[in-house]
Formats: C-alpha cells, structure tokens, sequence
C-alpha cells in the first residue's frame, strides 16, 4: 500500500538522521572569541566508532544582509573524521576591523557527512549542519558578560514590549515572560540597542526573563515591573 512505502520512508530517514545526529558530538553550542587572544577553538568528536565523518566548517555573516567580508576563517575547512576520534576546529581572526566597544556576532558552520560504504548504494546518507553562535568579544569592555542580563530594561508602548540592552554584550534569552505569557522563540538582543516584540492584549506589567550564559547554561531569573 502507497502509505505504507510511505510510512517505512519516513521511519528510515528519521533514523539515518538520528543516526548523523548521535555520530558526530559538538563541543559546544556557542563560541567566545577573546578579541586579547590569536584563535578560538571547539572540538569534534565522532562517537560512531564504525564510520568515520567528513567535516566542513566555515563561518557566516549573522545578518543575512550583511556582505561584507566575514573576517574568520576555519581551519581545518574539512576533514575526516575517523570513527572513534577527536579532532579540533581553530577559529583563526583574519584582522578585519570590528567594533572594539562591543561585541559582534556571526555564525559557525559544521557540517557533518556520513560515508557511504559500497555495499549500501542504495541507502539515502543525510548530511547534517549544526550552527553555532560565534561572538567576537573585544579585550577591555566595560562590565562582565555574566552580570550584563542585569542591566536590561522593559517598557512598554501600546501592545508592544521594548527590551533595552545598554551593555557591550548580547543578551539571548532562555526565558522571557510577561505576567505567565511566555515569549517564544530564540530571541536575542543585540549590544547598545533595543528589540521590539509584539505582545498580545490583556498582559500584566511584570516582567521574568532568563538568559544564556557563556558556556550554554542559564542564568537565574530576574524580574521588573513596566
């Protein structure tokens, strides 16, 4: 029967790609470059100890309107992987000048690809891209990035909730409410600049938030009344 086939379809692509997803693991789900230092790094772990993985990294723009240059470079850009190893990806600074009063933001590429063995020409391999957030942190910025969620301020215009970030550092949410109506989505605001968001009638004036901190945990939760 067609929904069958179908059916058996989805539960063999779902499984190749849980299968790419456990194989290669990322050291990490953000990257801090220190603007005092000369790279940064994040390892690369094939935990599928019977194939080994291509991998090809490079770095992008965070705003896609941005074309200007990006000023990283990923080395090595691709590579294999054997099963059962640990490799290392170095961020290499290419000198572009960057803002120095705050931090940017731009987007590492991993791509994974599975081998292909001879005798399984005829199974469907997906290949899987993780992106991860690269900020590019300036030596000698005012304040520390753990404290900056602090300093956010809330107010609010009609039915939309302004969130006001003064600090050198991005803030990404974990967490966002208004009264108990959660916020969705990953969002972020950006160093020295405020974020608009949409917010339905009806919302009470007390704000919760939680942010992301460096090494991919949660900060604690603070509050303030709009």
């Amino acid at each position: 029967m067609p929904w069958l086939k179908s059916l058996f379809f989805i539960a063999c692509l779902t499984g190749v790609i849980n299968s790419a997803q456990a194989g290669v693991l990322i050291g990490g789900t953000r990257i801090i470059y220190d603007g005092a230092k000369k790279e940064a790094a994040i390892s690369v772990t094939n935990e599928d100890k019977n194939s080994p993985y291509l991998i090809q990294s490079w770095v992008d723009n965070f705003d896609t309107n941005n074309t200007n240059k990006v000023p990283f470079m990923v080395t090595p850009p691709l590579f294999r992987l054997d099963g059962g190893k640990e490799s290392s990806l170095r961020i290499l600074f290419t000198g572009n000048k960057l803002p120095q009063d705050r931090e940017s933001i731009y987007w590492l590429n991993i791509k994974s690809i599975p081998s292909s063995p001879k005798s399984d020409s005829n199974q469907l391999f997906i290949s899987i891209k993780n992106r991860i957030k690269l900020f590019y942190r300036p030596s000698g910025l005012v304040g520390h990035a753990a404290d900056a969620y602090k300093a956010l301020s809330f107010s609010r215009q009609g039915n939309q909730l302004l969130v006001n970030n003064p600090t050198a550092y991005h803030a990404s949410f974990h967490t966002l409410k208004v009264g108990t109506h959660e916020i969705k989505g990953a969002l972020m605001v950006a160093p020295k600049s405020t974020l608009t968001i949409e917010l339905p009638a009806g919302t009470s004036n007390t704000v919760s938030w939680q942010v992301i901190n460096d090494f991919g945990g949660t900060s604690d939760i603070a509050t303030a009344n709009l």
